[in-house]
């Protein structure tokens, strides 16, 4: 081993000495003598290459450092100085082969990367084997299109929070984006949700029938509501079934209408109008009460809107619910504004989500 450091010395002391082209001889033969006995180093004659290496690099063209980054990329034991000098090059073509496979690369020179260097860097980044929420939550904020797709496509990536958000707002009008996000495996439920909400037709049609995470999540809504339904089924109050029967009945006949409604709100009959809202809207009774239960007003809004219910139709449901302490009177004085707010087709979506949730035939019905 002593002989090679000799050889190693001599290259450092040629280095100032010599052309270019000789220069790069030295690159090739260094690698050439480092990856030859690169288990047999210390690591204090590591730490001596690499300051070679650092100094060699310095002084060599592009081409060279490229063939370097190449070889010395997928090499774990690679020394650390050299690799993370590759990784900060302008030259695409000398960062890429590190910054993708390295696993020298420290995390530290990956950020200063993904937050200062070109789309091209950022890209190499999103194809390393893994990535952390700190790396991604860059990649998905600073990079292009392409950029946040590769992000997202990568399986070995981990996403906080804050960056599936980003990931969700640039879904909107991007359904390849959209649907790659929403087939990942480790995006919450709730998050989930939110993509639906913004994503198109397609894409929604798509994520219920392909995708892993909305089949566990409609599978699991389908054995809550049914465990719910069972549950409440034998809870519920006379008054519930027999406003039910009344609905059912009037459905039957036709005479289910949004004029109805008011007139149930109105006269103050409180579970008949929570039923025939709930009716109106395609949801089980037992679903939309206890939906109501978490939210009562911005529900109402919700079914309201998507029905084609008038403000002051929805406004006599939402004070029939203060009467049971549902909701306040600054709470309606709000929800005026949501109303107006709040556009017919968005609510529809939305009300599409609450309706996978509850059985798999109403989630096939409500993505068709």
């Amino acid at each position: 081993m002593s002989a090679q450091l000799s050889i190693i010395r001599e290259i450092d002391n040629a280095i100032e000495q010599s052309s270019g082209e000789r220069r790069a001889h030295m690159a090739r033969r260094l690698t050439d003598l480092f990856l030859l006995n690169l288990d047999k180093y210390s690591e204090e004659e590591i730490a001596l290459i690499d300051d070679v290496f650092i100094r060699l690099v310095a002084t060599i063209e592009e081409s060279s450092r490229a063939l370097l980054a190449t070889r010395l990329g997928p090499v774990s034991k690679a020394p650390p100085k050299i690799i993370n000098a590759l990784a900060r090059d302008d030259a695409i073509f000398v960062a890429s082969p590190v910054l993708m496979y390295s696993e020298t690369l420290d995390d530290l020179t990956l950020i200063e990367c993904a937050k200062s260097k070109s789309q091209h860097h950022l890209l190499a980044i999103s194809r390393r084997k893994t990535l952390p929420e700190t790396i991604t939550d860059l990649l998905v904020e600073r990079g292009d299109e392409l950029v946040a797709l590769s992000t997202a496509q990568n399986a070995g990536a981990k996403f906080s929070d804050k960056g599936f958000t980003t990931l969700i707002k640039r879904s909107v009008g991007n359904d390849r984006l959209a649907i790659c996000v929403g087939k990942r495996p480790d995006l919450s439920r709730e998050l989930f949700e939110q993509l639906l909400e913004v994503a198109s037709d397609v894409v929604c049609r798509r994520l219920s029938a392909e995708s892993p995470h909305a089949a566990r999540e409609i599978d699991r809504a389908v054995a809550d509501v049914t465990a719910q339904v069972r549950t409440e089924a034998a809870a519920r109050s006379q008054d519930y079934a027999a406003a039910q029967v009344l609905v059912d009945l009037q459905k039957r006949a036709g005479q289910l209408t949004n004029a109805k409604l008011e007139s149930f709100a109105k006269a103050e009959r409180y579970e008949e109008t929570m039923v025939a809202l709930a009716a109106l809207a395609g949801i089980p009774t037992d679903v939309a009460v206890r939906r109501l239960d978490d939210d009562f007003a911005a529900f109402v809004l919700l079914l309201a809107k998507a029905i084609n219910l008038s403000w002051p139709a929805t406004k006599s449901i939402l004070s029939l619910g203060c009467k049971r302490n549902r909701c306040s009177a600054d709470t309606i004085e709000q929800s005026s504004l949501d109303f107006q707010q709040l556009d017919r087709q968005t609510a529809q979506k939305r009300l599409a989500i609450h309706r996978t949730k509850s059985t798999r035939e109403l989630c096939d019905d409500a993505v068709q």
